[in-house]
């Protein structure tokens, strides 16, 4: 329960939690040599101080004793001028009113051994500015008013073993948090180049830090070189099947061009058009699955005019599409122009291809923007809607095809670049349309820049 407590209060970087594991112990050990050591050197030494002191009064309670109040006088005035204290007897002498200040941690200990001392002390009287203190009690003779030099009762200037403590100790958390800071940068900077590569950002890196910190980065270096070459193997061997494809297409669009003039019947001279024209765009949607946009460089977008071009382009084509809910204005987001627009595309095509109308709509929040399409159509099971944006996957029961058929890489394109964008994409029902409702989900601004002092070695 405690763990769980201090969890919920603990900083979540680990920037603040290193900061926190060196301030801690800095911390504790200042409280242990204020509390424990200091209080118990103080008191120890005022003690030793006070047993000298008690002695000392002593000699006046002997010294006085049945002596007349004239030659008591003397005796006390010789006493005051060899052992340097101020005392007055009998009925000059008035009982003491008690007073220490809180802060007085030495003066507990003389009262303590004063009390201790004399059973009849009146009190004990620190207000003169901690230079001396005063104290009266009952003798057999008379009362007994003494003023002590407060050095010679407790250490002189007792704090400033505090104020030296603390000092160091600050001094020495400026310093910690200084260096801290230099390895804590390595860490944080490789940090920012994975996200940026998560989204498709290709930043430069170079070594820098701790052993474990550079073995950490060179993991990711090799990391990061393996899957660009698995991507770049990707589209180079889609890009050659495209190629090699094209070409037994092209003499099949031959072979038919010779059946018309050969006279050939028209219906299946219309079939096979159909056939390689259904095959060229199957290539054209696998490449574009492979390509991904990943060559395009980010650059500032200005969103209601994207989604504008977007609706603008589906209305061009025929589709029946609606532009709604655009309270962006010119909001700028730092994106893949292309990418962006595409996947756009992909998810109106889609809603257009099942559905008999399409709205489009775009808000933007604090720190993301959401392009939403939706549409009239028969929507998507919710136990199917993961499974949808696999690559491939035709949802045939779930849809209507009457408008036409894909190959199950319209939402995947759009899934792979909203994740390329540090987004996501989410399926639901459209509770206004009745049908599908695709929302992309897009961070705003640039989540990762690499400074001039990002890039100095620690």
């Amino acid at each position: 329960m405690l763990f769980t407590w201090l969890k919920t209060f603990s900083p979540r970087g680990i920037y603040g939690r290193a900061a926190l594991i060196i301030l801690v112990p800095i911390v504790v050990l200042q409280m242990v040599v204020l509390v424990a050591f200091s209080k118990r050197y103080f008191d120890d030494i005022t003690e030793q101080l006070m047993t000298g002191v008690v002695a000392e009064v002593a000699l006046y309670e002997v010294a006085v004793e049945g002596l007349e109040p004239r030659d008591a006088a003397s005796v006390m005035a010789d006493l005051d001028a060899r052992l340097n204290i101020v005392s007055t007897f009998g009925a000059d002498a008035v009982a003491v009113e008690p007073y220490r200040p809180w802060y007085d941690i030495s003066g507990r200990t003389i009262e303590r051994v004063l009390t201790a001392a004399f059973p009849t002390l009146d009190g004990v009287n620190f207000v003169q500015g901690n230079s001396s203190f005063a104290f009266s009690y009952m003798t057999d003779a008379g009362r007994l008013h003494l003023e002590v030099n407060r050095r010679r009762a407790s250490a002189s200037n007792p704090h400033q073993l505090i104020v030296l403590t603390f000092f160091t100790g600050l001094v020495m958390t400026a310093i910690s948090i200084i260096f801290l800071r230099n390895q804590m940068r390595p860490i944080k900077q490789l940090a920012r180049v994975a996200d940026a590569f998560g989204r498709g950002e290709t930043l430069p890196y170079r070594l820098s830090g701790a052993t474990e910190v550079r073995s950490a980065g060179a993991a990711f270096l090799s990391m990061r070189a393996r899957i660009e070459r698995q991507i770049d193997q990707r589209t180079l061997m889609l890009s050659g099947v495209s190629h090699d494809l094209r070409t037994p297409l092209t003499r099949m669009r031959l072979t038919v061009s010779l059946l018309e003039a050969e006279g050939a019947p028209k219906e299946d001279i219309a079939a096979l058009k159909d056939d390689m024209s259904e095959m060229e765009r199957l290539l054209d949607a696998f490449l574009a699955f492979a390509r991904a946009d990943a060559a395009e460089e980010t650059a500032p977008v200005n969103l209601g005019a994207l989604v504008e071009a977007a609706v603008a382009r589906a209305k061009r084509a025929g589709g029946d599409v609606t532009l709604v809910d655009m309270p962006v204005g010119d909001v700028l987001i730092s994106a893949r122009p292309d990418a962006v627009a595409r996947a756009l595309d992909n998810l109106i095509g889609n809603a257009m291809r099942y559905a008999t109308h399409a709205y489009v709509s775009c808000h933007a929040l604090d720190r993301s923007v959401v392009l939403s399409v939706e549409d009239d159509g028969a929507g998507i099971a919710e136990a199917d809607r993961e499974r949808a944006l696999h690559p491939f996957v035709r949802l045939d029961s779930a849809r209507n095809q009457n408008n036409g058929s894909g190959v199950g890489l319209g939402l995947s394109i759009a899934v792979d670049i909203a994740r390329r964008h540090g987004g996501s994409l989410r399926l639901s029902e459209s509770a206004t349309h009745g049908g599908l409702r695709a929302d992309i989900v897009l961070p705003r601004g640039p989540k990762t820049s690499e400074t001039t002092a990002d890039r100095r070695p620690s």
